[in-house]
């Protein structure tokens, strides 16, 4: 019988909600506290969030876990590790890569995943536009503030695996986005109730057609513009 989580701990009951292990939060904080100590040199996150982390990044993350489709998932444009450190703390039994084509952020991700013994997490410095290894390897793709969604699908559909899903963790901006994209199948599941930023929204696409030959723009280079 899983453990009860401590009351006014939002973060282990998100987690045991989700039904991830009850290890689970002790690991985040550890990720938590070593991203706050790296952003002082890398800007990993904005200095605001820093205080907020939790709330803001953390919880925000985990909606994305219940809509996840194995057996690996794609991080694209990981940056500090969001959503993709939250995704495999608490959905085990996946595979994660994490790819950002920037070197010092993957720098970053290669020890905190050390750090958290992430045994079934990779990180890739890439970029996803020239990456045969990552053509049709992913069961899903997920991504948060990288991207508008028309070019994020672009992005990430030779990525996928037949079947594969892209997932992306979106703001209020959400619809004009959506206006903008064509040949795709698009779910829009409430995101469970996880104490995140009552503006978060979470999107399911799945492609109608088969994959195009080439992505689209890179990933890092459009992040913090598709939110």
């Amino acid at each position: 019988m899983a453990a009860t989580p401590p009351e006014g701990d939002p973060l282990a009951a998100a987690l045991a909600a989700l039904g991830a292990p009850p290890e689970g939060a002790a690991r985040l904080r550890r990720y938590a506290a070593l991203l706050r100590r790296w952003n002082r040199a890398f800007n990993l996150v904005a200095r605001g969030d820093e205080a907020d982390l939790e709330r803001r990044h953390l919880l925000d993350s985990l909606v994305a876990a219940p809509v996840l489709r194995g057996p690996r998932v794609l991080d694209l444009g990981s940056g500090a590790g969001l959503p993709g450190i939250p995704l495999a703390v608490a959905r085990p039994g996946l595979a994660f890569v994490l790819a950002d084509r920037r070197a010092r952020r993957t720098r970053f991700l290669e020890e905190a995943v050390a750090a958290l013994g992430l045994d079934d997490v990779r990180v890739v410095t890439v970029d996803v536009r020239r990456w045969p290894e990552g053509r049709g390897a992913f069961g899903t793709v997920v991504a948060r503030a990288v991207a508008p969604l028309p070019e994020l699908a672009a992005l990430a559909r030779p990525l996928l695996a037949p079947g594969g899903r892209l997932v992306a963790i979106k703001g209020p901006r959400v619809e004009e986005e959506l206006a903008g994209l064509s040949g795709w199948r698009v779910a829009r599941p409430r995101p469970p109730a996880l104490g995140q930023p009552a503006t978060t929204t979470l999107v399911v696409l799945e492609p109608a057609t088969s994959a195009p030959p080439d992505g689209g723009r890179d990933a890092s280079a459009a992040r913090t513009r598709g939110r």
